[in-house]
């Protein structure tokens, strides 16, 4: 076993912890074998936000240069541990993900990124000319250069979450909505639900953006959406992809501008992602919209567009799905973990956006490790909920 294996496990009392998504199972799954009893509460079913509608990468290579770009790489690593304990094994695969540049301000672009993963650490290789051309050029022949981030990965979010509520040790209560948290003197004694009090010792909110709810910042946490494609399956023509293609518009996408008809408060980035299906998913979209399941024509037919002109090989594929979820985004695009102020037993963790299940496991097993007073294994500081001085909202 990995770190959760030293955990000491004494009887620390009751623990709530609303959201049943990766990142609250995986806390589930390691407060449990520190002697806690928990009871995770979900007002619909386990992965069944963010969670289930996520494409699976655990992702250096999308990440800022900075804190997030370091936690990554640690979560990777986390990752590996996991599976090699057989806590996650078959539900991690590793694998490398190219970054690709297809004209000169895409180029100036990936040099930028290749300098900022080199220095956290992360092993790359840039390529051109021939070395480009026999790793990615008939899947991207318009490509003129591309940097493999080796050490990558993919989880299936709703796969690894199934696996924890498998593993057990810890109780799932389904379709239960909470209302509010009862708190008197700084501190919560209990949850609230459409279902009745639940007694508690502490609590952890891991409900994405029903998070908010519970808090005194309106507007703090607003809904970010994405949209993806899901392809027919290849046939055995079609050329090999060595692993995700990720254009560089991804990496400026948060700030990136409108493309073509798109209105304000959509960007587009572009990653296509072989399935070991044979199928190919294709991404996407960040848009300010609270409309969880809509899909629409035009971000369908841009993605599209730039994934052909990007890879010419899928025209020959159909679409069979289009899909959305809604993510969990704060202000400076940083998650928010920590102890929320003004009580000494309620933690947070959300506003993942697109990096809850890069990080789920990791975030997991830090606010287990918070919540019994140790020193988290990773500094996460940039993430500390302190830094909006959130306060629970009154009962």
């Amino acid at each position: 076993m990995p770190q959760s294996a030293r955990i000491t496990s004494r009887i620390h009392g009751i623990i709530a912890i609303v959201g049943a998504g990766i990142v609250g199972m995986s806390a589930a799954y390691f407060l449990s074998r520190a002697g806690w009893r928990v009871i995770v509460l979900d007002a619909g079913s386990p992965a069944s936000g963010a969670t289930g509608a996520s494409d699976g990468a655990v992702s250096v290579a999308s990440k800022k240069p900075g804190p997030l770009m370091t936690l990554a790489v640690a979560a990777v690593q986390f990752y590996e541990q996991l599976m090699e304990a057989g806590v996650l094994v078959d539900e991690f695969a590793s694998r490398s993900t190219f970054v690709v540049a297809s004209d000169e301000e895409e180029l100036a672009v990936l040099e930028r990124h290749a300098a900022g993963l080199q220095a956290a650490g992360v092993p790359i290789s840039y390529l051109r000319g021939g070395a480009l051309a026999e790793a990615v050029g008939v899947a991207a022949p318009a490509a003129l250069a591309a940097v493999e981030v080796r050490g990558e990965g993919h989880a299936i979010g709703y796969r690894v979450v199934e696996r924890l509520r498998q593993l057990g040790g810890f109780e799932i209560r389904r379709d239960v909505r909470v209302v509010s948290l009862r708190h008197t003197g700084g501190r919560v004694d209990g949850v609230v639900t459409d279902r009745g009090i639940v007694p508690v010792d502490a609590v952890l909110l891991a409900a994405g953006l029903g998070s908010a709810a519970f808090l005194e910042a309106p507007g703090l946490i607003r809904s970010r959406k994405g949209q993806l494609i899901v392809t027919d399956r290849a046939g055995e023509d079609m050329p090999r992809f060595p692993g995700p293609l990720m254009s560089c518009r991804y990496l400026v996408s948060k700030g990136s501008q409108a493309n073509g008809s798109l209105v304000e408060g959509r960007s587009l980035g572009l990653v296509i992602d072989p399935l070991a299906t044979g199928q190919f998913l294709i991404g996407g979209s960040r848009e300010d919209s609270d409309d969880k399941y809509g899909t629409d024509s035009d971000i369908v037919a841009c993605l599209l567009a730039d994934a052909v002109a990007l890879s010419p090989s899928l025209a020959q594929l159909r679409v069979i799905r289009v899909f959305a979820g809604l993510r969990a985004a704060t202000p400076d695009g940083f998650p928010i973990v920590g102890q929320l102020e003004g009580v000494d037993n309620v933690w947070i963790a959300t506003g993942f956006e697109g990096d809850g299940i890069c990080l789920g496991p990791l975030m997991g097993r830090i606010c287990q490790q918070l919540i019994c007073g140790q020193h988290p294994q990773q500094d996460i500081s940039a993430l500390d909920a302190r830094r909006f001085k959130l306060m629970l909202a009154a009962a």
